[in-house]
């Protein structure tokens, strides 16, 4: 089952006008998305959610690190090859550009997500 193709700048401006509220629906969203794509039973969205607020973030560091290994075998599976941006996306959420990784996240998915 594909996932739901979201607007890049829509993850954006939500995120900012929801003060991130937006952004924690779109883990959870994403996360189960993800996870029914590739048939894992991994950590689900609510349980990353409830990890993140519990360790004050420091697991959604590990989860940004983790969905650039996740989208990566979600390209192949759909596109037949991918690229790994685990390490770009924690260095980007490590230095305060959780969003940025978000929006390429966003992006990469929805050219898997269109070939379906």
């Amino acid at each position: 089952m594909k996932g739901t193709n979201r607007s890049v700048a829509g993850v954006i401006i939500f995120t900012i006008l929801t003060c991130g509220l937006y952004h924690l629906y779109w883990v959870y969203a994403t996360t189960n998305e993800i996870n029914d794509y590739l048939n894992e039973d991994d950590t689900s969205g609510g349980m990353v959610i409830l990890f993140s607020i519990l360790t004050c973030g420091i697991y959604s560091l590990y989860w940004y690190y983790k969905m650039g290994k996740k989208v990566e075998a979600v390209q192949l599976r759909a596109l037949g090859n991918g690229s790994d941006d685990s390490v770009l996306y924690l260095l980007l959420s490590i230095f305060g550009f959780a969003i940025v990784s978000s929006a390429i996240i966003q992006s990469n998915l929805n050219k898997a997500w269109d070939t379906m």
